[in-house]
């Protein structure tokens, strides 16, 4: 994949990154200085938590896509996302994991290896 973007690409990548910190690392639990974010609290949510965090995290991935992403590396994001919430749905071990996990941090890891 080419890693020269345009400024739409740049932007959408922007966009990415801001919504993978949102989702998963913009709070800070104060005694133990830990980030989670959005995702990890909607995941509290029994049943239809876990769910909704799936579909925003599957945002990422479709934008990663239109971005050129190779099917391999979309492969390996779908991959985390539903690794997240199969393990996110078990009750309070799987908040746990959510909230250590991070698949959305890792799907930008992951795409930032191959823009660049």
């Amino acid at each position: 994949m080419s890693t020269d973007l345009n400024k739409s690409q740049q932007t959408t990548l922007r966009h990415l990154h801001h919504l993978a910190w949102l989702l998963d690392a913009a709070f800070e639990i104060p005694i133990i200085r830990y980030r989670v974010g959005l995702d990890a609290i909607i995941g509290l949510i029994p049943v239809v938590g876990d769910m909704i965090g799936m579909l925003i995290s599957s945002y990422i991935v479709l934008q990663a896509a239109r971005l050129g992403v190779s099917s391999t590396v979309l492969a390996r994001m779908v991959a985390n996302i539903v690794l997240e919430t199969v393990i996110g749905s078990i009750p309070l071990i799987g908040d746990l994991f959510d909230a250590a996990f991070k698949a959305n941090l890792r799907n930008l890891r992951l795409l930032n290896r191959v823009i660049g």
